[in-house]
């Protein structure tokens, strides 16, 4: 199997670069440092935030600045572009538009792994940022796939946004309460298996046992840098 590079835009935000980072050695059978994924990873932890440009496009825009990152990535030799963030898929366009190389879709990933890993489920929950709920890529991506997203109710996004903002990204405790509250009001609306779509909720769930019916976007984006980086997929 030929081995590749694989650029990583990070910072989006810190924790979830370093937890990426960590699944990828976890998802990668390897009895070396040589058996490895080789990385150039991209620390840009001053990117515009994104949600608040999708809820409020006066403020900064991320998407040159991530276009950019791409860019400076495919110059330094990598053969794929991987974004640790489910809200930036929002910019993937104009990512795409400012290189040659492939840039993997996280939210197609994790779509797929749910397609294939729970093939009865009609109704998916989708946690993830009011950024990423508005921008309705999930949506898309689960009607493509012949299922239906559902969502958390209002006061259930506001304890998801809680989790995120207030506390992971203000690197303070997670409370498993505000996650599990919004997977139950999903539950309680047909939602038969769910997706980690926010790579926040990735860091906090990476302590905690979600159950067999949750599928971390994070792991599947992991899973997808490992082959492409010509690595060997571990087991479990």
């Amino acid at each position: 199997m030929s081995r590749h590079e694989i650029g990583v835009i990070g910072g989006l935000g810190p924790a979830a670069t370093a937890e990426f980072l960590y699944r990828v050695i976890r998802w990668t059978e390897a009895k070396s440092d040589q058996e490895h994924a080789d990385l150039v990873v991209l620390q840009h932890s001053s990117i515009p935030d994104r949600t608040r440009h999708i809820l409020d496009p006066s403020l900064p825009d991320p998407g040159p600045v991530l276009a950019a990152d791409a860019a400076r990535l495919e110059a330094m030799g990598v053969s794929a572009i991987v974004v640790p963030c489910n809200t930036a898929r929002v910019f993937i366009d104009e990512i795409e538009g400012a290189v040659g190389i492939p840039v993997v879709d996280i939210v197609r990933a994790a779509v797929d792994d749910v397609v294939t890993m729970f093939p009865e489920a009609g109704k998916v929950g989708v946690l993830a940022t009011t950024g990423t709920v508005r921008s309705e890529t999930y949506r898309r991506a689960l009607e493509e796939a012949g299922r239906e997203a559902v969502v958390p109710s209002d006061g259930q996004q506001e304890g998801i946004m809680e989790l995120i903002y207030g506390q992971v990204k203000a690197n303070l405790p997670a409370d498993r309460g505000l996650l599990d509250g919004a997977i139950e009001d999903v539950a309680s609306r047909g939602a038969e298996a769910f997706i980690l779509g926010c790579t926040e909720l990735s860091v906090a769930a990476g302590a905690w046992d979600m159950g067999p019916k949750v599928v971390d976007a994070l792991d599947s984006l992991a899973r997808r840098t490992v082959t492409l980086a010509g690595c060997a997929i571990s087991a479990s």
